[in-house]
């Protein structure tokens, strides 16, 4: 399942189904990630895993982060070149959540356009243990992506990797509504 939209000048946004870990035209994905840095569960469990030991030995010296910070490390055994952890904010608890789940996003891809990055790919940032409805973190991550994406030099293509079924169609309803037309297949 994918739905692909333009963004601008050259610039692409898609929304797929499948394993964030096997991006493989991908320069750099997003790790969910917790403060510290750590192995977890999810989508940080499934990308630690992925990338071996590593990973955390390199990221464990930027931690702590603070909501909606980011930062980036070699992505290891992962068909990568980078991964950007990036810290949403707790649902209920980070306040005001969609201002900070928007600025994780905006982050996380101004990181990587700084960086040169030519191609990104999210998951669902916040909506695991940290309790985003699904619907609502859809549309602040599209509007946000829909509304810097433009504004980058480098990066042309995100990719938002969607787990299972009802994200996929969270997110491809959002999008359809953001937009209007996309493009399916």
């Amino acid at each position: 399942m994918k739905v692909r939209v333009k963004v601008g000048e050259g610039k692409v946004l898609e929304l797929v189904r499948g394993d964030i870990t096997k991006q493989k035209d991908i320069e750099a994905i997003v790790n969910s990630a917790n403060a510290l840095l750590k192995p977890g569960g999810g989508v940080s469990g499934a990308i630690h895993r992925a990338a071996g030991p590593q990973l955390y030995e390199e990221a464990k010296r930027y931690a702590p982060i603070r909501v909606s910070e980011c930062v980036i490390t070699g992505a290891y055994s992962l068909p990568n070149s980078y991964v950007i952890h990036c810290l949403g904010p707790v649902y209920g608890r980070d306040e005001p959540s969609d201002v900070l789940l928007s600025k994780t996003y905006e982050n996380a891809l101004r990181l990587a356009d700084s960086r040169g990055i030519r191609s990104i790919a999210f998951p669902s940032i916040s909506t695991g243990i940290f309790g985003y409805p699904l619907e609502e973190a859809s549309r602040v991550a599209l509007s946000t992506i829909l509304k810097v994406l433009p504004t980058l030099k480098n990066v042309g293509l995100v990719r938002m990797v969607l787990w299972g079924e009802e994200s996929f169609n969270a997110y491809a309803e959002a999008l359809k509504e953001l937009v209007g037309e996309v493009e399916e297949g």
